[in-house]
This record gives structure tokens, sequence and C-alpha cells, in this order.
């Protein structure tokens, strides 16, 4: 009969009872459960890679190559040098000319060592420069291990006290190449050199890790190494040097420098990647014009 029939009711108006709800099925809360576990693994396995990153950088950033107590240099009028540093002893190789305009105190990039950097000084006796190539602790046959930053910056500045004084009334030149580039411009921040030359400079160490590790907070770094902020401090010229096809540490971290300091003159290498600007005949030339454009004596400033 009409009256006793029930009209079915419009969709989604009337909830349904209790009883007549479908319960989730046991194969859906077991993919729930799955899916949580997981996430909570991932956020323990990043934390441990985070702790791990910050405990562990060293082998991150420092690829030393140590070399034998037996290891002897075999270049004319290079000898190597110890320099007692706390807790170790650093080896810098020291080419010594006759009469050299002045020193060249190279700081090398973040693998080899000086054996690697140094293995012709055709350019250096052409230029008349002398050379100091400092290896950092645990390269080449440099004892103890990089701790810190503040402890990296203490040996540069060791092993330039332990050889500038020689230099007095000479033209000194600071050289930084790739991760030496911000120990360069530190160094030189505080003793205001003749020239300083950065090759394949960074901006800051920050800046990179950002680039290449976007997954990782920049905080975790104890190896700031804030190029940028110490070449704003250089008085003298500061001559940069970067390939155009640099994708380790892209060029625009030169430019950066460049707009940066007023001093500052970028040379860029066509077709120059990261490990091979030294190769270009530009890189040599350039270099070799402006040490001979530093006057032979302070005085000659003020002629």
């Amino acid at each position: 009969m009409i009256g006793q029939t029930r009209l079915p009711a419009p969709a989604g108006i009337l909830a349904a009872s209790a009883g007549d709800r479908v319960a989730p099925s046991h194969n859906a809360l077991g993919w729930l459960r799955a899916c949580g576990s997981l996430a909570v693994l991932a956020g323990f396995a990043y934390l441990l890679l985070l702790a791990w990153v910050y405990h562990h950088q060293e082998r991150l950033i420092f690829r030393p190559a140590p070399l034998p107590a037996t290891h002897r240099f075999a270049l004319a009028d290079v000898h190597e040098v110890a320099i007692p540093v706390a807790g170790a002893t650093l080896s810098a190789l020291h080419l010594r000319l006759p009469n050299p305009r002045g020193l060249i105190f190279f700081l090398h990039g973040n693998s080899g060592n000086a054996a690697d950097w140094l293995t012709s000084t055709d350019f250096y006796r052409a230029a008349n420069y002398d050379l100091l190539l400092l290896d950092y602790r645990g390269y080449g046959k440099s004892g103890g291990r990089i701790e810190s930053e503040e402890q990296l910056r203490a040996d540069v500045r060791a092993a330039w006290q332990a050889v500038a004084p020689a230099y007095a009334g000479r033209r000194t030149v600071i050289y930084g190449r790739s991760l030496g580039t911000a120990l360069a411009a530190g160094l030189a921040a505080e003793v205001q050199p003749d020239l300083t030359i950065l090759v394949s400079p960074y901006c800051s160490m920050r800046q990179l890790m950002r680039q290449h590790h976007p997954l990782l907070p920049s905080a975790l770094l104890r190896y700031p190494l804030a190029t940028c902020a110490d070449a704003v401090r250089i008085d003298g010229p500061l001559l940069l040097v970067h390939g155009d096809r640099d994708r380790l540490i892209p060029i625009a971290h030169s430019e950066q420098l460049a707009a940066t300091v007023p001093r500052a003159r970028l040379l860029r290498l066509a077709d120059a990647a990261h490990a091979d600007v030294h190769e270009f005949p530009a890189y040599g030339s350039e270099l070799m014009r402006t040490l001979q454009a530093l006057p032979t004596n302070p005085s000659e400033e003020d002629d």
C-alpha cells in the first residue's frame, strides 16, 4: 500500500546507521600502519644522516693525499720547510731564487698534496717570484688532522708568519685556489698583501652547500669559509680567475665577488672548467702581466 511504503531517501541526506557502515578493510589499515612506520624510519635515518654530516664533514670537504716521511721533492731550488703549529708540524715547499721580486704564498685546493700542486717552477722563475706552497694538516707530509676552521686559519697564519718577514721590502702575493680561496681572502684581509689572486673562488661554503646539497640544513656546516665577507676587507688589488664551464663552483660566485669588492677584476676563461683553468694560455699570461705590473719596491707607488 502507498501509505505503508517507505520512499528511498536522497543519497547523502540521511547517514547510514552504525550497522550499515562498511568497516575499513584490514589491508587498508595495514597499509596505513606500514606508511607510518616507514615515515618514522625515514625521519630517524635523516636525523642520523644529519648527525653524521655534522660530526664527520671533514671527510666531505677535505680530500688529503698523505706522503711517506721518506718522500723527497726533486725540484731545483725547492726546499722543504717544517712549520710547527699547535699539536702538529706542517710541511711546505719553498722555492728560493737568487734575487726574487717577492713571494707568492700559495694555498691549494681540497685534494692532493704539494707534490701534485707543484710539478714545475718555470712560471715562478719567469716571473722572478719565490713560492711558499703549504700542505694543510694531513696533506702530504704534514702531521695531524683538520678539526675546525679556526685551527685551519691559525695554521695558515702561522705559515705566513714563518716566511713573510724574510720578504720585507719586496712584493707579497697571496694566492688561493678553490678551497684555498677562502683561506687566502681571510689571510689577505689580515695582512694586506700587495696582490691577492683567487682562482675558482666560492662566495661561501654555505652557498655551495645549498647548491649541491639543498636537503641538508646549512646550520650543520662547521666550515662556513665566507670568502665574500673577508674579500670586502682587502684593500689592495684582487684578481679573480674563473672558468665559465665550472660546474663544481659556478662562475656566479666570482661574479658576486666582483660586484662586492670594488677593486676586484674578473678574468673569465671561456670553455674552462674547474680543474683545468691553469691549462689555458690566458691564465698564465694574465697572471704574469698582473705580477709584472706591481712596482718593484713599495716606495714606487708614491712616485
